[in-house]
């Protein structure tokens, strides 16, 4: 029967730096080691695999010595292997308490690669398990691909868990582990198991391989499974693991089991592990994905503004987000209404239609347009100066190899005109110093640049524009500017002289807080 509440393992850490290209340094695996089990609060998390390499030791220990000071270390996780001492040994000399033993679920793995009978290995793992519960651990057993073995040879499986049920070992974890299960598979699978096996508890460990990780874990929770593991950005090898993310909300919102993660930690820590990691999680990923709570529709947003009929029991503020709308040829007034909301702006209906009217125009060349990008559009479409404090009049920027790059600027500053040069680390820290000389002088304060972002349409050529966006973080208010331009560095350069116009804009006033660009009547 469905359990009340569901166990979440989190093996980012160990399967999910099986990702091509995912090695994560020591500081970087206790940190999230760290925020998994006391800032996002999930259950169980698996950390390493035992032997791997001289700097995952290092981690492991940090890991388990932090736990262990916090009453965590028996929720901390080392994979270990079916060789009596040597994996035992690894995981005592780090401090851990807790191994999980990899064992063959598939009689083929077995005799084929292993090239032993299932009593032979039954024999190695019954000694591992023993010599493990006299250095005092505690023990759950993998069944690596149980999920084919299962398929080809039930009686291979059921010998196998007979055999373990027998031994001190807490779960029983059937892995997916080339993810080939459909939902219905599973359900039959896992039902069968838990009816037959009834005194166990078995975590269910799928892969994504056809795109069914989050359903099979569904299917698996239905049919009595009591944890199921998962990576933070669906992490792991080929297609990767099941989402953390999606599967604490779907068990939440349709099942109506108990989960222990906090939702609104997750896209925090989603984040850590995108920078860590180096691998971008898609903008439409559900719950992490940066546009998931935005509207692109016109007929959405004047839904949402008249009832909130667009929106669901997935509202960002459940994730400590926002909802957002966006601009683009599928706007409609409405979404234009909520942005300039956002940015306190009014503009009488005449001029909302001549700027709505211009943004239809600019997505229809496939720019991406933000809400940072609204103020010049505004300014442009109006042919107001209001938003032109700052007017980047001529740039020179000079680079070599292995040498400083220069730049020289003249700018208008409001009336004045002004020139400065500097020299920095490459093109574009070259002219910000120069602007800085400009500008710091009369206390202007340059936002932090948390992000930096180069890219140019799919199928371009070297003479292509590119389009650059960087973030900001002015004091805690995040926000994004783009630039474009055929040469990169200047794509930069524009992204930031938008910044700089926001943030003056901001600082100045321009007009009036409620109606900075009212026209005349």
């Amino acid at each position: 029967m469905m359990r009340d509440h569901i166990i979440l393992m989190d093996t980012t850490l160990r399967d999910g730096e099986q990702t091509q290209g995912v090695s994560f340094a020591p500081d970087e695996k206790v940190s999230i080691a760290r925020a998994l089990l006391q800032t996002l609060k999930v259950d169980r998390i698996e950390v390493a695999s035992a032997g791997v390499s001289h700097g995952e030791k290092e981690a492991v220990t940090r890991i388990h010595d932090w736990a262990s000071s916090n009453d965590f270390l028996e929720r901390v996780e080392v994979l270990g292997f079916t060789d009596h001492t040597r994996s035992v040994d690894w995981l005592v000399s780090t401090g851990g308490k807790v191994l999980n033993l990899l064992t063959k679920g598939s009689e083929k793995h077995c005799t084929e690669q292993l090239r032993k009978t299932l009593d032979q290995h039954l024999e190695d793992i019954d000694r591992t398990v023993n010599y493990a519960l006299d250095q005092g651990l505690l023990l759950n057993v993998y069944l690596e691909d149980w999920s084919n073995g299962y398929r080809d040879s039930r009686d291979y499986v059921y010998k196998m868990v007979e055999a373990l049920s027998k031994m001190s070992v807490r779960h029983i974890m059937l892995p997916d582990t080339l993810g080939v299960m459909s939902p219905s598979e599973v359900s039959v699978a896992l039902s069968d198991m838990c009816s037959r096996f009834d005194e166990s508890d078995f975590d269910f460990h799928p892969h994504n391989d056809y795109g069914l990780a989050t359903a099979n874990a569904m299917a698996a929770v239905e049919s009595g499974a009591a944890a199921i593991h998962a990576t933070l950005n669906c992490l792991g090898e080929r297609a990767g693991n099941v989402s953390l993310a999606e599967v604490s909300v779907v068990l939440r919102d349709k099942l109506n089991v108990k989960v222990s993660v906090d939702e609104t930690k997750i896209h925090d820590l989603s984040e850590m592990v995108e920078n860590f990691s180096g691998k971008r999680v898609a903008a439409n990923a559900p719950i992490i994905g940066t546009d998931v709570f935005t509207q692109t529709s016109g007929i959405h947003a004047d839904g949402d503004q008249k009832g909130r009929l667009y929106q669901t029991d997935l509202s960002p503020d459940r994730f400590d987000r926002q909802h957002s709308y966006a601009l683009g040829k599928m706007s409609g007034k409405a979404s234009l209404m909520r942005n300039l909301e956002e940015l306190g702006i009014e503009l009488s209906e005449e001029n909302q239609a001549k700027v709505l009217k211009r943004i239809i125009e600019i997505a229809d060349t496939k720019a991406t347009i933000t809400r940072e990008d609204l103020p010049f559009i505004i300014a442009d479409t109006l042919e107001s100066g209001d938003y032109q404090h700052v007017e980047l009049l001529n740039c020179s920027i000079t680079s070599g190899y292995e040498i400083e790059s220069t730049a020289s600027v003249r700018v208008r500053v409001g009336e004045m005109i002004h020139k400065a040069s500097d020299s920095g680390n490459g093109g574009f820290d070259a002219f910000i110093k120069a602007i800085g000389r400009i500008l710091e002088p009369d206390g202007f304060e340059f936002p932090e640049l948390t992000d930096f972002e180069i890219r140019i349409p799919k199928g371009g050529h070297t003479s292509a524009l590119t389009e650059c966006f960087i973030s900001w973080d002015d004091n805690g208010r995040r926000f994004k500017t783009r630039g474009v331009h055929a040469n990169q560095v200047f794509a930069g350069v524009n992204a930031a002289m938008r910044m700089l116009n926001v943030k003056m804009r901001d600082q100045d006033g321009a007009a009036s807080e409620s109606q900075p660009l009212q026209q005349p009547e």
